[in-house]
């Protein structure tokens, strides 16, 4: 793999959903799908960098849903991008990594319903593809990055390949953080 190949292709933007300041230190983003398994043991872990880190770390969610072996990623992708229409992105995240298990249209619907959105409009959503593109946007830039499995992170740009828990990535933040004798 080249070194062109380990970095983010796109860089972090004002449409990126991120919490913490794009101007942060250190920066963590990752190309997840709602539907994968490894992913939802990333989310604890990274809620608990984001803890840990505080102010000094900014993390990004990039959409990147495996359709080909997971059935619910586009729909749940879909989902959180409507949610973030009416800026609850990051609860229906976290709604929906905390409760994989009920990622089919009647799950999403519910959600929708616990997170007092209207779940008729989030059907009239799916229906019209209208979130489709903004998904297709973020899976695009995960190619160009070289993402084929979910959980794809990135350091500060920079394609980090080791292990998803807390220690791994502790260790792999603080080398990155600006400043550090790596």
């Amino acid at each position: 793999m080249s070194e062109h190949e380990a970095q983010l292709s796109i860089p972090i933007h004002e449409r990126d959903h991120a919490t913490g300041a794009l101007s942060a230190p250190l920066m963590l983003v990752e190309y997840g799908d709602y539907d994968c398994s490894h992913c939802g043991d990333a989310y604890p872990v990274i809620r608990e960098l984001r803890r840990a880190f505080g102010a000094a770390l900014t993390f990004v969610y990039r959409n990147f849903p495996l359709t080909s072996i997971h059935v619910h990623a586009q729909r749940a992708a879909e989902t959180a991008e409507w949610a973030a229409l009416a800026g609850k992105f990051w609860e229906m995240h976290d709604y929906l990594y905390e409760h994989q298990d009920r990622l089919d249209d009647r799950g999403l619907r519910a959600a929708a319903v616990e997170l007092a959105l209207d779940p008729r409009e989030l059907q009239t959503t799916w229906e019209t593809h209208a979130m489709i593109a903004r998904v297709k946007e973020d899976f695009l830039g995960g190619i160009k990055s070289g993402v084929s499995g979910t959980p794809k992170l990135f350091i500060n740009g920079l394609r980090y390949d080791g292990l998803v828990n807390v220690k791994d990535l502790t260790a792999a933040l603080e080398a990155a953080r600006p400043g550090s004798s790596r």
